[in-house]
Order: C-alpha cells, then structure tokens, then sequence
C-alpha cells in the first residue's frame, strides 16, 4: 500500500517501481485506490483502471486535479534510483512526480478552501479511445465536473496554458502509369509532389496570441507513399503534412486552412483533435498562477487539456517533471522539482 504520509520525493520513487504500462495499470490503481479510500474526507470511485476521488464541503468552487498513471514501455530503466537532486527511471518526469504531489494534496489537505476532485486515469500513452478520461466523460461526465482543472503533465514547474489542435491529412497526387524504359508514356506521380513540398517550404507559420500567450503553429510533412514497382513510372503519390494550430480555430477552421493551402490538390484528413484555450482569465486560474508564480506560456503540443476544454471546464498543464526528458530511457525528475510543485499547490488550495 502506497504511504501519503511519506516525503513527496520518497512516494514518487514508491510509484516509480510499480510498474504500469499503459494498459497494465492495475497494480498502481489498485494502490491508489486503496491509499485514497483510507482518507474519510474523500469520496472514492472507480472505473476500470481509473480511480476519482472527491471532497464534497459545499465551498463556492471546485477543481479537478488529474495525472495518468500509465507510462511507455520499460527499457531497462526499472526500478527507480537517486543520483544526487535526480529521480531516475521509467515514468519519473511523465507525469508519476505529479501524480504523487496529486497524492500528497488529497491526504494532506481534507479541508481545502475548494472543493476537489482527484482523477488518476489510465491509457494516456496510448489511441485515444482507450484513455481514461474518454471513458469517464462517455460514462461519468458528472465526475469531471469542475470550474477549473489542472493536468499534472510535466512542464519543468512552469504553467503551460491550453494546447494546440492537431491534424493529419494525405494530399494525393495523381499521375498515369507507365513502363519506366518508356517513360515520356505516363505521369510520375512521385516526381508531381514537387508543388506540394514547394508550397510547405515557403509556409509561414502563424504565432497568434491567444489569451496573452503566444502560440507556433507549424505544417510540415511527416511522410511520403508512393511508387508501384522497380520498373513502374507510379501513378500516385501521397504526402502526409501534420498540422499543429492554435487554439483561436476550430477544428474545421483548421481543416478549411490546409485545403486552403493545398488548393488544387485531393485532401484527405485521417485523424485530427481540437485546441484547448489557455484558460488563464478565470479567477481561480489567476489565484493558480499567483501561487505557483512564473511566466505561464503556451503548451505547444496536445494533451488532454482539451478534453477538459470540450466539457467547457479551462485547464492548464501544471507539473514537476521535464517534458523534453518524457519517455527517453534516461528519464529523470528533479526531485527539488517535486518539493517545489507540492509547496506551491499546497498554498494555491489552503490559502
């Protein structure tokens, strides 16, 4: 059983060495679960692999605090060690140093001067449709009801305000087939791609503000199919181009702007998820960002603030760990990190 009495730095390292890969989070639910339902003040439930508990004292609001408890694949970076101020091994920075400081708040805190919600969810790393918080909103949208929601998604102790939207489209080139010793009787498609990478090199990316923070859009190709047999001028060709946009579109503005750009050619977009705004100008997203201090910035990138964005709750990425050491085998949290993040959560909800 998880001990939330223990050092935040020592809890984190205890969450570390249980392993859960995403899809494989029983054995650290289940610890949660049981530490979380030895707590009177909280009222606990679950589904499948996902764990919530709640305060419930009747104050004027409530935010909802939530961290994944899966992580990537172990490679060799299990169990956890210490090398001076350094956690090292598999899910320290992302996110399990925010899910023990999310720990630490719910055992130390059972009259917080809000009303909270602790959500520790499954199968973030993974498709979307096996994440947790999908299935919670599907299920027990009441559960994530909130005015304000904090992800512990590691963002080095800074404030990463919304998230970009992201989408994926093929841009086809036709062109007719054609023996490759007699080449001049066809159409090679592969060769027609030329005005699709021309007009992503000479792109000029948009950085809109957006509730004060600037945001980089980028589009750029990701990936080239095409090409039908060693002596076979092709017929098609196809490039892959990501877009990643800022949170003043929608998901279809977005989708209108890459037809835009590639006007002239079939667009076909495989896969795509909305922005989320930053969410800073509520009152109690102000007193979040008083406590913790720092210059917030916009998160360039996705994450599930945006589910949270679609239930109309505005949340903002918040944790100890280092998202440019997320899921690398060398993954490590400073552990002065930790300490730093639970103390500025514990004035932000006690205050």
């Amino acid at each position: 059983m998880l001990d939330l009495t223990q050092d935040v730095r020592d809890l984190t390292a205890a969450i570390v060495d249980i392993e859960s890969v995403s899809g494989d989070e029983r054995a650290l639910a289940d610890a949660v679960e049981r530490a979380l339902g030895a707590l009177p003040h909280l009222k606990v439930e679950r589904s499948g692999e996902t764990v919530v508990a709640r305060t419930s004292l009747g104050r004027g609001e409530r935010v909802l605090i939530a961290g994944h408890l899966d992580t990537v694949p172990v490679h060799g970076n299990l169990p956890s060690r210490v090398e001076g101020d350094l956690l090292y091994g598999c899910g320290t920075s992302d996110m399990k140093a925010g899910v023990a400081v999310a720990l630490k708040l719910a055992a130390a805190l059972p009259a917080p001067n809000r009303d909270v919600t602790y959500v520790f969810y499954d199968c973030e790393e993974v498709e979307a449709e096996r994440n947790g918080l999908n299935r919670i909103a599907r299920d027990h949208a009441d559960w994530l009801a909130a005015d304000f929601a904090v992800l512990m998604e590691p963002t080095d102790g800074v404030i990463e305000g919304g998230c970009q939207g992201t989408l994926r489209a093929e841009i086809l080139v036709r062109g007719k087939r054609a023996h490759s010793a007699r080449s001049w009787f066809g159409a090679n498609a592969i060769h027609g791609i030329e005005p699709v990478l021309a007009r992503l090199n000479s792109y000029q990316a948009r950085r809109p503000v957006v509730d004060g923070l600037e945001y980089h859009e980028g589009l750029n190709a990701v990936g080239v199919r095409g090409g039908v047999a060693g002596n076979v001028i092709p017929d098609a060709c196809v490039v892959t181009v990501n877009y990643r946009f800022a949170p003043d579109l929608t998901e279809d503005q977005a989708r209108a702007h890459v037809r835009e750009v590639f006007d002239g050619f079939e667009v076909d977009f495989t896969d795509g998820a909305p922005a989320a705004r930053p969410g800073l100008t509520h009152p109690v997203a102000a007193a979040f960002a008083a406590a913790v201090g720092g210059e917030p910035r916009a998160k360039l990138g996705w994450t599930d603030v945006a589910r949270f964005s679609a239930l109309g709750v505005p949340a903002v990425n918040y944790g100890p760990g280092d998202p440019n050491l997320a899921h690398q085998q060398g993954e490590y949290v400073a552990l002065s990190k930790i300490v730093e993040s639970e103390r500025a959560m514990l004035a932000w909800l006690s205050a």
